[in-house]
């Protein structure tokens, strides 16, 4: 068969470990062809691979990757699957514009606090004693 993988092939290819991709597979999400002891990845498989981690690197989780693995070669038109995608990078870049403006808090609080530590740092350096 043209175009098929081992499980070396996809590790090398994409820098993930065979346990990695393994995992993948006791997940449901790749289902290679086995030829004895073998595993032979489709080009479908390694899409979904690929796929999985762009969704990695992108902070989906790996049920919201799956979710919109799940819908990929189903019949007819993609529409689903990219108003899904577009869900969930919505859903996503909330979350990351929250998280986003409690390290800008963080941030100021760290700062803020630095700043005092630093006067009575000067203060206890003129020999006054602040506590």
């Amino acid at each position: 068969m043209a175009n098929t993988y081992s499980i070396s092939d996809l590790a090398g290819e994409f820098d993930v470990t065979t346990r990695t991709i393994r995992f993948y597979e006791e997940k449901g999400l790749l289902n290679p062809r086995r030829e004895g002891t073998r595993r032979i990845y489709s080009p479908a498989d390694r899409t979904k691979l690929r796929l999985i981690l762009r969704g990695k690197r992108l902070g989906l989780s790996l049920d919201q990757s799956a979710e919109i693995i799940l819908m990929y070669g189903s019949p007819g038109s993609n529409r689903k699957q990219l108003e899904k995608l577009i869900a969930t990078f919505q859903e996503k870049r909330v979350e990351l514009q929250r998280q986003k403006a409690d390290l800008n808090d963080m941030l100021r609080e760290l700062a803020q606090a630095e700043d005092k530590c630093r006067l009575a740092l000067a203060e206890c350096l003129n020999g006054e004693d602040v506590i």
